[in-house]
């Protein structure tokens, strides 16, 4: 399909650039690490994942949930432990065909954007792997310097991928015109919508069906799908 550059390509992050979830797996890295105490914290981390899976999460209480570590540990400590989290766990998740649909798009001439349901303190150094300039994520408050645990605004997930992305193109002056959005999940249906081109990447049961029957794009960035289109 030919495009003309200077459109959007934006991209979610979990099982969609990533070939695994990162807001999950910074929980795990915490338990292994002695941070949070391991059982307690990665049997309620599972049944988060498990909610987010089906549809089901409560964003709020999972925020209160997952935000906490970052309010209890000093700055230069969750610092530390991002770039050893990067390191072991993100990269490993960091596949050459992402690499190149990221690439495909920069040389088109298109703006590059990542939206995320993670927090930005888990992706800002992820979305830099990449190279990609712009990032929309649920944001931690801050109050002189530490995290409170809070959200601050709207959570970037399902409607709110919306609502932040139409208030990001407000304040930067891009639009929707000719826009690609690759993701996984059902939870990114209200935004796949928006745009002209959404794509299903390695999707979920209900995103593959859903797909399938408007007719979207389905692709593989990790071995998981083998439809042609």
């Amino acid at each position: 399909m030919q495009r003309t550059g200077m459109s959007l390509a934006i991209f979610d992050l979990d099982n969609t650039l990533l070939s695994g979830d990162s807001d999950y797996l910074w929980g795990v890295y915490l338990s292994e690490i002695g941070v949070v105490d391991a059982a307690e914290y990665e049997a309620r981390n599972q049944r988060f994942y498990d909610d987010y899976k089906r549809g089901e999460l409560d964003i709020y209480a999972f925020l209160a949930f997952s935000l906490r570590p970052l309010a209890e540990n000093d700055p230069e400590d969750l610092q530390r432990w991002r770039a050893d989290f990067i390191e072991r766990k993100i990269r490993p998740l960091i596949g050459q065909p992402a690499i190149d649909l990221v690439e495909s798009h920069r040389q088109a001439g298109d703006t590059l954007l990542i939206i995320t349901a993670t927090n930005s303190f888990v992706t800002q150094p992820i979305a830099d792997c990449f190279g990609i300039d712009y990032l929309i994520g649920t944001e931690p408050e801050q109050i002189d310097g530490r995290y409170t645990g809070k959200v601050a605004g709207i959570p970037s997930y399902k409607e709110g991928k919306v609502t932040r992305l139409q208030h990001w193109l407000e304040e930067t002056g891009h639009n929707l015109h000719g826009a690609s959005f690759y993701s996984d999940s059902h939870n990114d249906l209200p935004l796949l919508q928006q745009v002209d081109r959404p794509v299903a990447v390695d999707p979920d049961r209900q995103l593959r069906d859903f797909a399938t029957q408007a007719g979207w794009p389905i692709i593989s960035l990790h071995g998981h799908v083998t439809d042609p289109e």
